[in-house]
């Protein structure tokens, strides 16, 4: 998710930069793979019932059930693949839990034909809560955009990097587990890193979790997504990934400029966060082009909730009621359609 809407400048050398690790895919391995995967479309998923992803994986508030019929809505439009983003802290609680837990969860998108992008970490923070903390969470403060939203591992993990081990711990007993397992199709290492003025704080961690996921040597390519003009940045993701991933909430033709640079890189390209309906980053405009492009696409999100993503990023409760267009989303949250004109679109993309 984005704070500001912006067309990337992206005009960055193809040869090797600072940093790059042994044991990336070549362009040749990576393309094959997307060859023989096809067209990749779905969503950014949380369970409505979740205010944040610590919420999702936690033991007072896993909802199988819940996501169950929420994958099968999914299903039911053609979509095969969800990103989600993990919980180090919920790790760190349990490890045996949690790695059992996401096992579950693979297995329940397994039943709807859906592959997973899981995510280690994410910078972003919408509210006051920059370290997560496993149990209850708060319920939503409505007019709040994400206003629980909880960064993993969270900033203060971040910065001190005498933390650092334990989240070496942890990625790679996740990699360990899963690392030859089909139904997990990307790897995502990070989530819009530098994100929450945290700046080049975040670049150390970044730099490891490539060089710990490159140990682990999983049978799935690795990516973290491109997501704003910063050169040092963008030098690190795109040196090392896989897989080319960005996020794009712009217009058509903002979308249109960011896939023509992206390619200039020779490896296949996705986008793992796009649609922004006041921005004009909608599904009638973004899909048939990403599907055209052969550009994967996960767009956020499925059913709306106690995130609040419907509303605009920086909504705040001064400003209720809100009657513009929903930001995110397709499905409120008794499941009725948001659009049946999207839906329909989606369900044609996708063959249904």
């Amino acid at each position: 998710m984005k704070k500001l809407i912006m067309i990337l400048c992206l005009c960055l050398p193809l040869m090797t930069g600072v940093f790059a690790q042994d044991g990336r895919w070549t362009a040749e391995k990576a393309n094959r793979w997307y060859g023989d995967s096809g067209w990749f479309n779905g969503v950014n998923y949380i369970p409505s019932d979740a205010i944040n992803y610590t919420a999702m994986w936690d033991k007072t508030s896993f909802n199988p059930k819940l996501i169950d019929r929420e994958l099968a809505l999914a299903e039911a439009l053609g979509f095969n693949c969800v990103r989600v983003v993990l919980q180090h802290a919920v790790y760190a609680d349990d490890p045996k839990y949690f790695l059992k837990t996401l096992d579950k969860f693979l297995a329940i998108c397994d039943r709807h034909h859906i592959r997973v992008m899981p995510c280690f970490f994410d910078d972003c923070v919408f509210g006051v809560n920059t370290d997560p903390v496993v149990g209850r969470q708060p319920e939503p403060l409505i007019g709040w955009y994400a206003w629980a939203w909880s960064p993993s591992p969270g900033h203060t993990m971040v910065i001190d990097e005498r933390y650092h081990p334990q989240l070496e711990t942890y990625v790679k007993d996740v990699l360990r587990k899963f690392r030859d397992d089909r139904r997990i199709f990307l790897w995502d290492l990070y989530n819009e890193p530098t994100n929450s003025n945290l700046g080049s704080h975040s670049l150390p961690l970044l730099k490891k979790v490539f060089a710990w996921a490159r140990e682990i040597n999983p049978a799935q390519p690795l990516t973290v997504a491109v997501w704003n003009g910063n050169k040092d940045l963008n030098s690190i993701i795109l040196d090392n990934s896989d897989i080319i991933s960005y996020h794009c909430y712009s217009p058509k033709d903002g979308m249109q400029e960011q896939i023509t640079e992206l390619k200039r890189h020779g490896r296949p390209v996705l986008c793992s966060e796009w649609m922004n309906r006041p921005s004009k980053s909608t599904i009638e405009d973004i899909m048939p082009l990403l599907k055209t492009e052969n550009v994967g696409a996960i767009l956020w999100g499925l059913v709306n909730g106690k995130t609040q993503t419907n509303l605009p990023w920086g909504f705040r409760p001064a400003n209720l009621p809100h009657t513009g267009q929903w930001q995110h989303d397709l499905f409120h949250g008794d499941f009725t359609p948001y659009s049946e004109s999207e839906l329909t679109l989606i369900k044609q993309l996708n063959g249904k």
